[in-house]
């Protein structure tokens, strides 16, 4: 199996909130945990494009600003998955936030650092590290 990329994003606002889903039953792996936001690169697709499409896929809203904040070589067992992570921080405006798909996601939330929901999915914490380490 070859690693996939993947254009993983933490949505905020410029209050110091970050936006959260909790997956739902028709999500890939880990329904019922809150994560942050994902989405693979498509063949000929520059990184911006891939993020921009998926946070107006998965939220309904267009980024006001695309920040790459790290990159993660991410390996998982169960299931068996490899990809490259690119994370970004994406500013978006709270008052276009939407559910942009419904059968994969139950519910938004936004939410501090300090005071995140819980179960997290597996993969959040890291994407949190990087975004906390960005300033």
């Amino acid at each position: 199996m070859s690693p996939a990329v993947s254009c993983v994003f933490v949505c905020h606002d410029a209050d110091g909130r970050i936006l959260l889903a909790k997956r739902g039953a028709g999500a890939r792996d880990e329904p019922g945990t809150w994560d942050s936001g994902a989405g693979a690169l498509e063949h000929g697709e520059e990184l911006a494009e891939a993020v921009a499409r998926e946070v107006r896929e998965e939220y309904s809203v267009d980024p006001v600003a695309v920040e790459v904040i790290g990159v993660r070589n991410v390996l998982r067992g169960d299931p068996v998955a490899h990809w490259v992570a690119v994370v970004h921080a994406v500013l978006v405006d709270p008052a276009g936030v939407a559910i942009g798909e419904p059968g994969k996601f139950d519910e938004l939330g936004w939410f501090t650092l300090d005071d995140l929901p819980h179960p997290l999915h597996s993969q959040l914490p890291a994407a949190l590290a990087l975004f906390r380490d960005r300033r």
